[in-house]
């Protein structure tokens, strides 16, 4: 079942949060920009409301939460009510397929990176982006689990595991983009955008479909 109760309840809590953290919020897009190759039709997947897909270019979003998506319409997406699990397009409909911060709130991640496996164009490209377990931000996260509206909900992933899921799930080819180098709290001002992964807390990896 989606995990939707949080977002349904606090939607304009979890908008907000943009705004009032707009330095992570805009080095985690820079982030992703870089990461990022030309393309004709993207999807993103978790879409929320709309906060990375409309910055980003990209038209088609799916989320399980109505009130989320409506946020997200109003925002120029077409929105489309789904789950990640069983996605409501045909094969071969997409060149680009995006997860921001989503994999940790998906039901099952295995069935979900196969559905968008399934929907991608051949050599098409999945992005994710998310927060590294392993990372300074990620280990803060993990301990106030409890204390979290949206993340006591959450099963966070490292990078290591994202990418043995996603070989398994038919993908290769791996590019990496970092940021957010220091405690969310000390950030006032852009984080740099680096390659690779293991310094920065936000991580996006590029993968293409076999």
């Amino acid at each position: 079942m989606a995990k939707i109760k949080p977002f349904e309840r606090y939607t304009c809590k979890y908008d907000n949060w943009f705004e009032e953290n707009r330095p992570v919020y805009e080095s985690e897009l820079g982030a992703l920009r870089v990461n990022m190759p030309p393309y004709a039709r993207g999807l993103e997947i978790g879409v929320g409301s709309g906060r990375f897909a409309v910055p980003l270019g990209i038209h088609f979003g799916v989320d399980p939460s109505p009130r989320m998506l409506n946020i997200a319409r109003n925002r120029g997406i077409e929105g489309i009510y789904g789950v990640a699990e069983q996605l409501p397009f045909a094969d071969s409909s997409f060149d680009l397929v995006l997860m921001v911060t989503t994999i940790c709130f998906l039901d099952d991640i295995k069935s979900a990176f196969r559905e968008v496996k399934r929907i991608l164009n051949p050599d098409g490209s999945f992005i994710i982006g998310f927060i590294d377990k392993n990372s300074s931000v990620g280990r803060s996260y993990q301990e106030k689990k409890k204390k979290s509206v949206f993340y006591e909900i959450a099963t966070f992933y490292s990078v290591e595991e994202v990418v043995k899921l996603l070989k398994s799930s038919g993908f290769d080819d791996f590019y990496f983009t970092q940021t957010i180098f220091r405690d969310l709290k000390d950030i006032q001002y852009l984080e740099p955008v680096g390659s690779g992964h293991g310094k920065g807390s936000f991580v996006v990896v590029r993968a293409v479909k076999q």
